[in-house]
């Protein structure tokens, strides 16, 4: 670092006194500075020192001043109590005063909002242009300075006390900090840090302690340093990186930001009051006790070092920090004293400080680590111009003198030259022997080693030596002289090989040893041994040149450029000079440079370079190539003009490659080229004496052209000429010319199967099912014929054929099933896949529709899909005796679920709709069978359906029928239950309502057991079944009503058919009185002329007395039904032998008659009168009435779903 004066002013009063200068400031834009000289401002020009104006207007001295961020005023504060602000524009002029009660000590402006502090002896006021009066706030000390934040957000007051106070933009105190010294340290001066990447909003104070503090207001840190003098002004640099200090040691010094000093920017007769930095510049001006202001200028050098790709200079004069140029990656190293000198070598990298040299080493061997750790430290401050690093040693070089350092600090050896030098570079080499290469100011150039005590000269010019380089090899330098002209010598011969003008720094490329590039006058030039010079625009210094990257300096920053080195490619391939134009394409070219040389190298016949070109742009076509010309060269073929034959074909120049195939008389190479080239015209000229299958071939060969160029058809009629059937087929078949393909066919004779058959795959992909039928006729595919029906879904068509050929038939019924199935036609769909014979699909399907029906609540659907899964099941279990026992138990499950899905229909709808569907005495009928069924032990509740619906719609129906009993333990049964919201007022209100009446059933509801004759109660423990003799109730499946029928079983040795020829044969008449049942018997009237009497129960007790049905013990049947114990829970069942299928009148006898394997079942009607209907599709017993108003209403069986029985 440098300080220049650039001019002087001496500031005296008419008495010609010195005119003390307190403070002083820059406008923004570093053109004028305001100083506070006496009781006058004046306003200096900061380019001369011209004095613009002295401004009067306060009555005492002036104690400081300020320029607002906008540059249109500024503010002076005096010793008269007067604040003045200027005008700058359109002329310098004062535009408003106010005054304090002391003396103005400093004023400061908001950077953002131009708020104006400025501050008394006690207090201090907020100005703005908006407000009329100024706000003022007492202190508790003398207040010596204050500043603004960069964002104007906080204001800090430095207090006599030793106090800072930190306030916000209204003047709210928000913080402050104590000095150590308290009273005895007062803040004399502070300024924020004005950088913007300062996010921490540093504070630099100076206090009368001796001391200088950093404080970090969000980080709550501050940093101290001592200084041997009173400051009287502390301010920072523009940039906000340094930090200007004077005062009493009559010097201003520049400091780091970190508070290290790093050199004397001015020095006086007397204190310095006031040091300012010029915005946008390095200028600083000082203000004096003794009325001087003085500008000076701050040089900042380059301090740096190179070595290939490494790159080390100083930043912030404190730290270095190392780059490496092609990773970009940057490393800092913090020294906390200014970097004067710089080094770097290999790994090693030296850093003169003020007092010392720290020799710095890296962690590791590879080349890209970036850490560097403290290897040595040379306790000496050696003055030099020069300093180079090697492995173990440190040359420093002054003037004339080079002298040699181990790393301890001890002098090694010494030379001294003829001339000072000029410009030094580590050349490497081994450790403790590395080589230098140094140029002199009278032209001299010498090389020196480590380990050898005299130079070595290498040549000597009659011009000074400004920059030198030699090339990688060793055999050439490059010297440029002081008229900035590059001279390149051979040092072998010493003779001058070229020279070029306006050079101002060179570099050999470190890769290439006949490439260089040099700079200057903004252009940089690359020059490849004796060519032409190539120049591109470029601004800096060139320092390094590695493959094709340039390494430049520009001012401060060092760039990267990559450069194509394509130019000095194409001048050696004008010379035929393949190797070193593939040497210079390694350096970094395009690809299209790449193609320029591998083409060259191709047509020279150079395979090695074309081979390492192509290579590089991945072309396999051309590698290909080059592989089979080295295999046919290695096998003996030798005529180049058939290789370049090939090669000008793989270029694309066929005329070419044709020509130079007939020279070398082979024609045929030339006729298969332009026949894969689809140039047949071409081709032709070549073929006068081919072989007749050759032409074929070239037929075929132009059809697939004419495919190729969209020309179809006649690509199709040319390969049916050349017999290519496949590909004409496959054409006509890809563009549905089926005119086409009904032709070929028929041509076709029956045995070719193949060609017939794509024909027919064809046209029925076409919907051409007649014509394919017919191909498929042809050559007797009756499968494929019965497969073109279904899938034109002619059914009729595909049903007679599979009734002519049985084994087809699970081809057209399970296409049926699933056409059925996917127009929603469900049931015809199971049929089908039952006569399919695919009976999983058709239980598949019914369990899908099943669960479906339940899961939308179609419960009758539900029953009813049950019920054809249980038929199925029975079904099954006839054909398949190994799932007999397995279907028989799922028949069962089933027909179950089937009978209670449909029951629960009329519950489900007396839930849902507002009216009531039929009677509610069937409706309490289905509720109750429902209940007893399902309240078995080891009943499971089907899905969908709920029981609190079932003691609803029962305990709601029995309330009406005065069946009270059963209503009142259906509501004691729902309480145990969930209710909806909208019937739970209602089954409260009943619940009630059921309580105030009898506790017993209208004897009309209660069921009756035609087997024992016992009336049972209306809820029954037993379930469906009599709770005296357990006989089942077999009920009417629309009422729910019990029929009059007891179900009776065969004898062992009976079987269905014998038993049914007994039931035929009727028995002799019986009388009147014998026909009536039980029921009627229990009141017999009698008639005579003179009376009538009623005898209630005679009949009845009879029957009880006899044991019989009350026809004197006569009745066989009778007396079976009455054989079980009372008191026993197990059924017993009735049993007949063949003399009581005998008596019994077959009209009396209902046979519900099922699939093998079940046996038929057999009931006995106990009310001859009472008629019954059967449904002999789902053997469901009806009362007649009901079926029949059923049927009519519905047209069909409420059950299965038949129309006719």
């Amino acid at each position: 670092m440098k300080s220049e004066s650039l001019w002087v002013d001496k500031v005296v009063d008419r008495d010609k006194n010195d005119q003390c200068i307190w403070d002083l400031c820059f406008s923004p834009d570093g053109m004028q500075i305001v100083a506070a000289a006496g009781s006058r401002v004046l306003v200096y020009n900061a380019e001369d020192g011209a004095l613009i104006q002295a401004l009067k207007g306060h009555k005492d001295a002036v104690y400081c001043v300020t320029y607002a961020k906008d540059g249109k005023r500024f503010a002076s504060g005096s010793a008269d109590k007067m604040v003045i602000i200027w005008a700058t524009k359109p002329k310098l002029e004062g535009i408003l005063k106010y005054s304090h009660n002391d003396s103005i000590q400093c004023l400061a402006f908001n950077p953002l909002s131009g708020q104006l502090a400025s501050c008394a002896c006690s207090d201090f006021g907020l100005w703005s242009t908006e407000q009329k009066s100024v706000n003022k706030s007492k202190v508790a000390a003398r207040v010596t300075c204050c500043s603004w934040t960069k964002d104007g957000q906080y204001l800090a007051i430095g207090l006599y006390n030793g106090v800072i106070s930190i306030r916000s933009k209204t003047g709210e105190e928000k913080r402050k900090f104590e000095r150590p010294g308290g009273a005895l340290s007062p803040v004399w001066s502070l300024e924020w840090c004005p950088s913007k990447d300062d996010k921490l909003y540093t504070l630099a104070a100076a206090d009368w302690g001796q001391k200088v503090a950093f404080y970090r207001l969000l980080e709550k840190s501050v940093t101290e340093k001592a200084v041997n003098y009173d400051p009287a002004c502390i301010s920072w640099f523009h940039t906000g990186d340094f930090v200007l200090i004077s005062g009493s040691n009559h010097e201003c010094n520049l400091y780091t930001k970190d508070g290290t000093k790093l050199g004397l920017v001015a020095k006086s007769d007397s204190w310095i009051w006031a040091a300012r930095s010029q915005p946008g510049g390095n200028g600083v001006v000082i203000g004096c006790q003794d009325g001087t202001v003085a500008m000076y200028q701050l040089q900042f050098s380059t301090v740096h070092s190179l070595y290939k790709t490494r790159y080390a200079y100083r930043d912030n004069m404190t730290d270095v920090i190392v780059q490496h140029l092609l990773s970009e990656d940057k490393v800092r190293i913090k020294n906390r004293d200014m970097v004067k000198k710089i080094a770097v070598y290999k790994n090693r990298l030296a850093v003169q400080l003020t007092e010392v040299i720290i020799i710095y080493e890296l962690q590791s061997d590879d080349p890209n680590d970036m850490h560097y750790r403290i290897k040595e430290r040379i306790n000496k401050a050696i003055e030099c111009n020069l300093l180079v690093v090697a492995t173990n040693h440190l040359m420093v070089c002054q003037e004339r003198r080079l002298q040699c350092y181990n790393f301890r600090g001890i002098k090694e050896r010494e030379w001294m030259l003829d001339s000072p030098i000029r410009y030094t570079k580590v050349l490497g080499g081994s450790p403790n022997k590395e080589g230098l290469l140094i140029g002199m100011k009278n032209g001299q150039i010498v090389s020196i080693f480590l380990d050898n005590p005299f130079p070595v000269q290498l040549l000597k010019q009659a011009s000074s030596v400004r920059c030198l380089d030699i090339n990688c090899t060793r055999d050439r330098l490059a010297v440029i002289d002081e008229h900035q002209t590059l001279l390149v010598y051979d040092l072998k011969t010493k003779d001058l090989l070229y020279q070029e003008p306006n050079a101002t720094s060179v570099a050999w490329n470190s890769i290439n040893s006949d490439m260089l590039c040099f700079s200057g006058n903004g252009t940089l030039n690359i020059k490849a041994s004796n060519f032409p010079v190539h120049q591109q625009n470029m601004q800096g210094f060139v320092v390094g040149f590695t493959g094709s990257k340039i390494f430049c300096l520009n001012v401060y920053a060092m760039s990267c450029v990559d450069v194509p080195q394509n130019a000095p490619m194409y001048q050696y391939l004008e010379k035929k000079q393949l190797k070193e134009a593939y040497q210079v394409a390694c350096l970094g070219v395009t690809d299209s440079d790449w193609q320029a040389l591998a083409t060259s190298a191709l047509m020279e016949m150079r395979l090695d370079i074309a081979f390492l070109a192509y290579a590089r742009l991945k072309d396999i076509k051309f590698l290909q190539l080059i592989y089979q010309i080295k295999e046919r060269q290695r096998r003996g073929e030798s005529d180049s003009r058939v290789f370049l034959g090939d090669i000008y074909a793989y270029m694309g120049k066929f005329a070419e490659a044709a020509k130079k195939y007939k020279e070398a008389g082979q024609e045929h190479r030339a006729m298969n080229m332009y026949t894969d080239l689809k140039m047949f015209d071409q081709a032709k000229d070549y073929m006068a004496d081919s072989h007749p299958e050759e032409q074929k071939t070239l037929m075929a060969k132009q059809a697939d052209w004419a495919r190729d160029q969209n020309n179809p058809k006649s690509a199709a009629e040319m390969y049916m000429t050349a017999g290519e059937y496949d590909k004409a087929i496959e054409m006509m078949g890809k563009h549905g010319w089926t005119e086409m393909l009904i032709d070929v066919a028929r041509k076709m004779d029956k045995a070719d199967v193949r060609y017939v058959t794509k024909c027919a795959e064809y046209l029925r992909q076409f919907g051409q099912f007649a014509f394919a039928a017919e191909c498929y006729y042809k050559i007797g595919e009756t499968q494929k014929v019965l497969e073109l029906h279904v899938e034109a879904r002619h059914w009729e068509d595909a049903f007679q054929i599979a009734e002519k050929h049985p084994e087809y038939k699970p081809l057209v019924y399970r296409p049926y099933a699933k056409f059925l199935a996917e127009n929603d036609r469900f049931e015809e769909a199971q049929a089908a896949f039952h006569q399919a014979g695919l009976e999983k699909e058709a239980v598949r399907v019914l369990q899908v529709l099943t669960e479906n029906a339940v899961h939308e609540r179609r419960f009758a659907d539900a029953g009813y899909y049950y019920w054809k899964l249980s038929m199925q099941c029975l079904e099954i279990a006839g054909s398949d005796p190994v799932q007999q026992d397995d279907m028989l138990t799922r028949f069962a499950e089933f027909r179950n679920k089937a009978d209670t899905y449909y029951a629960y229909q009329s519950v489900q709808h007396f839930m849902e709709e507002p009216f009531l569907r039929g009677q509610p005495e069937n409706l309490l009928n289905t509720a109750r069978y429902l209940v007893h069924k399902l309240s078995r032990k080891g009943t499971e509740l089907p899905p969908g359906v709920s029981k609190m619906a079932l003691y609803y719609t029962m305990a709601k129906q029995a309330l009406d029928l005065k069946a009270f009993k059963l209503a009142r333990h259906a509501y004691e049964k729902l309480q145990a239950f969930k209710v909806p919201a909208h019937i739970q007022e209602t089954v409260e209100l009943n619940s009630l309502r059921v309580r105030s009446k009898p506790f017993h059933d209208v004897e009309d509801l209660l069921p009756y057991c035609f087997r024992c004759t016992t009336t049972n109660p209306m809820l029954n423990a037993a379930g469906n079944r009599c709770v005296r003799c357990k006989q089942p109730f077999i009920f009417s499946f629309v009422s729910f009503d019990a029929l009059p029928l007891v179900e009776f079983f065969l004898e062992r040795d009976i079987t269905d058919d014998e038993a049914m020829e007994l039931i035929e044969y009727d028995p002799a008449p019986k009388s009147k009185q014998q026909q009536q049942g039980p029921k009627e018997r229990r009141g017999t009237e009698t008639a005579s002329s003179q009376y009538q009497s009623l005898r209630l129960d005679e009949g009845f007790d009879e029957m009880m007395m006899n044991g019989n049905g009350g026809d004197n013990g006569d009745d066989p049947f009778t007396r079976r039904l009455m054989n079980f114990d009372p008191d026993s829970d197990e059924f017993s069942r009735v049993y007949v032998d063949r003399e009581t299928l005998k008596s019994i009148p077959s009209n009396e006898v209902v046979v519900l008659k099922w699939p093998t394997p079940m046996r038929c079942q057999y009931f006995k009607s106990m009310l001859p009168d009472y008629s019954t209907s059967v449904c002999h599709s789902c053997n469901k017993i009806f009362s007649t009435d009901d079926f029949e108003f059923t049927f009519v209403q519905r047209g069909c069986c409420p059950f299965c779903r038949k129309s006719k029985n």
